[in-house]
């Protein structure tokens, strides 16, 4: 197949779009920004003094922008509850799409959008971002190598300070349950869901869950006065992963002095490894090892440095996607419809205060 510049056409142009998905799309040779879609018309002025987009191909109706005959492919960053009915048009017009995370709202959305997908066998990407950190695939390529031996343990810590009461941020759709389905578990526990899938090759096999909300009610985005907050602060699970792996997950947007905090600690026969983001600079991820008898027994972990062809970008992942020349390690509506899968088994357990399959 020959290499082409595809059009894209973005629906949701919020906090995402324009931190990651915009400025991805703009630095790809391979990806032109022509459309975009969004229910606020300050937003698509965004779009229009930002990246050129002209008035005609500013969108109030996500269906106009996927059957605008400009638009080659859909990029869907919109609030949660609207990721299943934006990307089941794109799929019914025949255009491949990327799709930011929680896939949907519920595994049975999940499901029907990836045998839509598969139906129409069209290219797509869950915008699951960690798997285009260095140390990740770095951490990944380690374990498979069979460096650490049988894995044993995992641990994950996914730290945010930003909902807890020195920032007091008001309640954004990300705070109500029937726009985002779940809160940190969905935001960022989904995130740590497939950064660990993703390292060690294993799925998950069922789970526990533990989850509470810390501030109740947050002032309004818009207007004077207060709303209920219906969604998860923090969630602690356990995960049984194949081969009687043990996984500890810790989620939750109210630790103290963190960014953007991750830890993933790995232990296996043969010895360790440990990935970190955040954790001596915004953005900066390392990894550390600790492999081998000698070393094992002195208890010695050492920073390795990471090689440079473990850098990736997340836009330019999807256009090699698009284009055939993908590396095979960006998340697929499958990945993502597994990923559903466990979310909805650990809710249903922290609900049901008890052990729950996958």
């Amino acid at each position: 197949m020959e290499k082409k510049i595809w059009r894209v056409g973005s629906v949701g142009i919020g906090g995402i779009s324009r931190g990651v998905h915009l400025p991805g799309i703009e630095k790809s040779p391979d990806l032109q920004l022509v459309a975009v879609c969004d229910i606020r018309p300050e937003r698509m002025e965004y779009a229009r003094e930002k990246y050129g987009i002209d008035e005609a191909h500013c969108f109030a109706d996500y269906h106009d922008l996927i059957n605008c005959p400009d638009v080659d492919v859909i990029d869907i960053s919109t609030s949660n509850n609207a990721h299943f009915e934006v990307a089941k048009a794109a799929i019914e017009a025949g255009k491949p799409y990327a799709i930011e995370k929680p896939v949907t709202m519920t595994a049975e959305e999940a499901d029907i959008l990836a045998r839509m997908t598969a139906e129409k066998n069209l290219k797509n990407m869950v915008c699951f971002s960690y798997r285009f950190k260095a140390a990740a695939r770095y951490m990944k390529d380690i374990i498979a190598q069979g460096s650490i031996g049988q894995i044993y343990h995992v641990y994950m810590q996914y730290l945010q300070a930003g909902g807890g009461p020195e920032w007091d941020l008001p309640r954004s759709w990300r705070y109500i349950k029937e726009l985002t389905g779940t809160g940190a578990l969905g935001d960022l526990g989904c995130h740590a869901l497939d950064l660990v899938s993703f390292v060690t090759g294993k799925d998950y096999v069922k789970a526990v869950g533990h989850a509470d909300t810390f501030t109740k009610m947050r002032k309004l985005e818009e207007g004077e006065g207060l709303g209920e907050v219906d969604v998860d602060d923090f969630c602690n699970y356990l995960m049984e992963m194949d081969g009687k792996t043990a996984a500890d997950f810790e989620i939750t947007r109210f630790a103290y002095g963190r960014g953007n905090y991750q830890r993933l600690e790995i232990y296996g026969s043969k010895g360790a490894v440990v990935y970190t983001l955040d954790a001596k600079a915004p953005g900066v991820d390392e990894i550390e090892v600790c492999i081998g008898p000698v070393v094992g027994r002195a208890g010695s972990f050492t920073t390795i440095p990471i090689p440079e062809k473990y850098r990736a970008d997340q836009m330019q992942s999807f256009a090699d996607i698009l284009n055939d020349t993908g590396d095979g390690m960006a998340a697929t509506i499958k990945e993502g419809c597994h990923i559903q899968h466990a979310l909805e088994s650990i809710i249903r357990s922290a609900e049901e205060e008890k052990w729950l399959p996958v």
